[in-house]
Order: C-alpha cells, then structure tokens, then sequence
C-alpha cells in the first residue's frame, strides 16, 4: 500500500518531538514507512525557529534529532505562495501550498483556522485523533 502524503502543522509537529501522543504515533508511522511527510523550505524554517525557542523551556528535549531526519526523509517541494489568502490566519497558508504543491491530500492540523479550510482544493485538514484513527489503526 502506497503511504499516505501528508502534511504536519508545526504544533503537530513540535507537540509529537516534545510530548509523543498521538502526533508522536505519526511520526513513527513515517519514520515506519507508512505516512510520507511533505515539508517545504518554508515550514522547515518555521520547525527550526519554533524548536529553538521550546527548547528553553524543555532543555531536557533535543529535537535536531528529529529536524535532520526531516530533512534528509521527509518529500520537500517548492511550494510557492498561494493566489490568495485561503486561511483566517495567513501564516498557516504555508501549509496549503505545501499540500497543494505536492498534491497531498492531507494536512494534520490542531489549530481551528486550518481546521476551518479543509476541502479546499481536495486538501483534507484532519486533527491528529483523527488522522490516527482513520489511517494508522485499520
């Protein structure tokens, strides 16, 4: 079976290196080989930035770990901006356009204003629960 692409949102991201749970289960289900992660150089940078700024308050936590394997496994496309604005919060459009660049059907997503735009362009935004439940539990 071909492994579902997938985009993660950073806090999905950061909440699966820093705390595990459910967005942990996905990232072992990549690193298993059974979720393609697609990144753009742009989410990339957004990981690193928001990695270092957790790391004071979690110094116990390394998370360049998980960055280097992203960036040597994970699918990367050049996801230029989108048309227009798709999201109430602009900055979360990064992940649309990376989605879309990538013709992901996915983008895994806690956050309420991306939550709020799937359908758009046939990208499904999913909360962990239930990504995990749909794609990683049958």
């Amino acid at each position: 079976m071909k492994p579902v692409a997938l985009v993660l949102d950073t806090n999905v991201f950061m909440s699966a290196i820093f705390f595990a749970g459910l967005p942990g289960k996905i990232l072992e289900a990549w690193r298993d080989g059974f979720v393609r992660l697609v990144v753009s150089k742009e989410i990339l940078r957004e990981y690193r930035e928001v990695a270092n700024r957790m790391r004071k308050d979690f110094p116990a936590v390394d998370a360049s770990a998980w960055l280097s394997y992203m960036e040597e496994n994970a699918m990367m496309v050049e996801a230029p901006p989108l048309s227009e604005r798709v999201c109430a919060d602009p900055d979360d459009d990064m992940f649309l356009a990376c989605a879309k660049a990538a013709r992901a059907m996915f983008v895994c997503s806690g956050d309420k204003a991306l939550l709020a735009t799937s359908g758009w362009c046939g990208i499904e935004v999913l909360k962990p629960r239930d990504f995990v439940q749909r794609y990683l539990l049958n």
